[in-house]
């Protein structure tokens, strides 16, 4: 990714003055003691404040990472892709590249090189998700730095690192850290854009996209319409020149995103994995459908693929970040947010066309706005998690908010800015408040960051008014820092107990009290997940068994998964021991058994070290296997062993139902499983 403009002229910042200027030249030692001490013009504080708030992020990210289950679906992808290259490039769940999973690749990628490397085992998955959420705090408070200074960044920065729903989420194996930073390179590269009006930092935001859009699909592009606004409004160039740059960029986009996925459609379904939660086998439908149109309106392509929209959420609406589920992950300062958008545009009103803070003031806004209007309504399915993708927008707002209100205040002679930045902090703490109350009977640390926000909310408030009305600095700069403590207190214990829980829920994963989150807002489940979810059942992050070249940690093996429902829902169970005779008599099949979902599938692979067939997908209603397809597996001795459960619903089960009761042979100590060998086909 290139590297961001030279900064403007020094940004006051308040703190001790700035050093002397380093040795001129661009050698290591130079570079080394930039790193370590920052630039010239920063205050002394400002590199050492950037070195702790990204030390917390590490610890909360990656503290006791032995208590992490991880989402089993993904898991066992990952450790398919360990075992097969064919798996690895397509994301198929099973080593024998029978179907997908529901996303595309780039996250299990990222994971999976990370295995290959160190083997396979809970921190060897974790490390990535670490660091790319390390990463995302590091960029973002580069990218404020350079137009709104350290004090912006820094707070930015630390509300990034706070957000309860990110430190919950980058702790799990789904793909929404990695999306989220590849999201927030395109950012910056966009503004270097914007600064410069040159065209290849345009060519790398539409780059960085489109690896997001095949970490999540149609995700990545919630943030594009901003892209193109604040590029075509803002840019340092000539109309003509942007549009041209626009038209360049937009085509790097499109091919860094339908690259992977024009190669998959054009290989013959017969030489590859059917793609899991697609109706016609191909990424296409997958795109508009299930990840795409799907999760917006609550219905796709794929018949009953989202059904009327698993919202582990809560209701659509306008209100949904604020309810008694969302609320706690994400909306701490979505009221300072607010009001800091709104002030920070009216102050940069007047400013040239080409004016780059208003410029990032857009982007940021935009960034927010669109998120929340599309989770707030998203009729589909709906994890919390998915706001983390919102988190950006919000910090970096409440840092450029919390500098540019200040100096607002601090400076503006109208008597309107002496009264805004009192209030968005009175607004935010106000809600802060309520929300802690919310879950006061949960704990000590609740009541005590409530205590916290009360007291440090007010004094910052009082401390304010009668700073200006004094007309003392001193005082106004101590009630800055009251606020600053007041804001955070409240996201700062969830992310906290994120850390510390002994357990998390890898399908689900949320920060602090069980404040609900199961379908339609009821309560959150605490192991498997309900039908409709897209996830995993949110059991243990198995290591593969002894035996299977796994080089894990012994203390992270898999749990015995003892009550799997072999159609997902209430169907044929499959246990340990069931596992044990399959594997003694697999009798070089390729694959262990067959089962009828993913749920299913993902932690026997994951306790056997087999590959297992998903004949319906996630839910059960993927048509991946068809009659002719198992006559051909078994003819040529690829599967041996097959679960039915009258639960699954493709069209093709009561078809294969049928015909596997009538010429298989009935295992009598398993109930639901059966033996086929190629003298079974006629």
């Amino acid at each position: 990714m290139t590297t961001l403009a030279p900064p403007p002229a020094p940004v006051q910042d308040g703190g001790p003055r700035h050093r002397a200027e380093p040795p001129a030249g661009g050698g290591l030692a130079a570079r080394t003691r930039r790193l370590l001490t920052g630039a010239p013009d920063d205050p002394r504080w400002a590199r050492p404040a950037l070195g702790a708030i990204l030390l917390l992020a590490t610890a909360l990210y990656a503290w006791n990472l032995s208590s992490v289950t991880g989402n089993t679906f993904y898991n066992a992808a990952v450790y398919s892709g360990t075992q097969s290259w064919k798996a690895f490039f397509f994301g198929a769940l099973d080593a024998g590249s029978f179907i997908t999973v529901d996303k595309p690749p780039f996250a299990l990628w990222v994971m999976g090189l990370s295995a290959r490397v160190l083997g396979y085992g809970t921190w060897q998955l974790m490390l990535p998700m670490v660091a790319v959420g390390v990463g995302s705090v590091a960029l973002l408070y580069r990218t404020v730095k350079r137009d709104f200074g350290v004090v912006a960044a820094t707070i930015a920065a630390l509300a990034l690192t706070l957000t309860p729903i990110t430190a919950a989420i980058t702790r799990d194996t789904n793909p929404d850290p990695i999306l989220v930073f590849l999201m927030l390179l395109g950012a910056a590269a966009l503004m270097k854009a914007v600064r410069t009006g040159r065209l290849m930092p345009l060519v790398w935001s539409g780059v960085a996209i489109g690896f997001a859009f095949n970490t999540k699909m149609m995700q990545a592009y919630v943030v594009l319409p901003v892209f193109f606004l604040v590029y075509l409004w803002a840019a340092n160039a000539s109309l003509g020149r942007r549009i041209r740059n626009l038209a360049v960029g937009t085509l790097a986009l499109v091919v860094s995103s339908a690259w992977w996925m024009v190669v998959v459609d054009l290989i013959p379904a017969s030489s590859r994995p059917y793609i899991g939660g697609s109706t016609d086998n191909t990424v296409w439908d997958l795109v508009i459908g299930y990840n795409g149109f799907g999760r917006i309106f609550g219905a796709s392509s794929s018949v009953g693929s989202q059904g009327n929209g698993a919202s582990f959420g809560g209701d659509a609406g306008l209100y949904r970040m604020f309810n008694e589920i969302m609320g706690g992950q994400i909306s701490w300062l979505i009221p300072f947010a607010l009001i800091a958008l709104v002030g920070g545009l009216v102050l940069r009103g007047r400013a040239p066309r080409t004016d780059a803070k208003r410029a990032a003031l857009m982007l940021w806004g935009g960034w927010f706005v669109l998120h929340y209007l599309t989770f707030a309504l998203a009729e589909g399915t709906f994890h919390p998690y998915y706001v983390t993708a919102m988190a950006p927008g919000i910090a970096a707002l409440a840092g450029i908010g919390a500098v540019m209100l200040y100096r607002a205040f601090v400076e503006g002679s109208a008597v309107k800015w002496g009264w805004v930045l009192p209030g968005a902090v009175a607004a935010s703490a106000v809600w802060a408040v309520v929300l802690l109350q919310r879950v006061s009977g949960s704990g000590t640390l609740y009541v005590v960051a409530e205590v916290v926000v009360g007291v440090a909310g007010a004094a910052a408030v009082l401390g304010l008014l009668a700073g200006r009305f004094t007309k003392r600095r001193r005082l106004i700069g101590i009630a800055a820092l009251a606020a600053v403590v007041a804001l955070l207190a409240g996201p700062a214990a969830y992310s906290v107990s994120a850390a510390t829980s002994a357990s998390t829920n890898g399908t689900n994963p949320t920060a602090g009290p069980n404040t609900g989150g199961g379908m339609g807002g009821g309560q959150r489940p605490s192991g498997g997940a309900p039908s409709g979810s897209n996830s995993s059942d949110g059991q243990a992050m198995g290591q593969p068994p002894t035996g299977t070249g796994s080089t894990g940690d012994a203390e992270d093996a898999g749990q015995s998964q003892t009550g799997r429902t072999a159609g997902g829902m209430g169907g044929t169970q499959v246990s340990s021991e069931m596992i044990t005779y399959l594997k003694k008599n697999q009798d070089g099949a390729t694959w262990l058994v067959a089962v009828a979902t993913d749920q299913t599938a993902s932690s026997i692979i994951l306790e056997s070290g087999e590959p297992v067939i998903s004949m319906g997908g996630w839910s059960g209603t993927d048509d991946a296997m068809t009659l002719a397809k198992l006559k051909s597996l078994v003819k040529a001795g690829k599967l041996h062993y097959i679960v039915i459960s009258d639960s699954g619903q493709g069209s093709s089960n009561t078809e294969i139902s049928t015909w596997v009761k009538k010429y298989g042979t009935a295992v009598s100590d398993y109930s639901g499983l059966y033996r086929l060998d190629a003298s079974d086909v006629g």
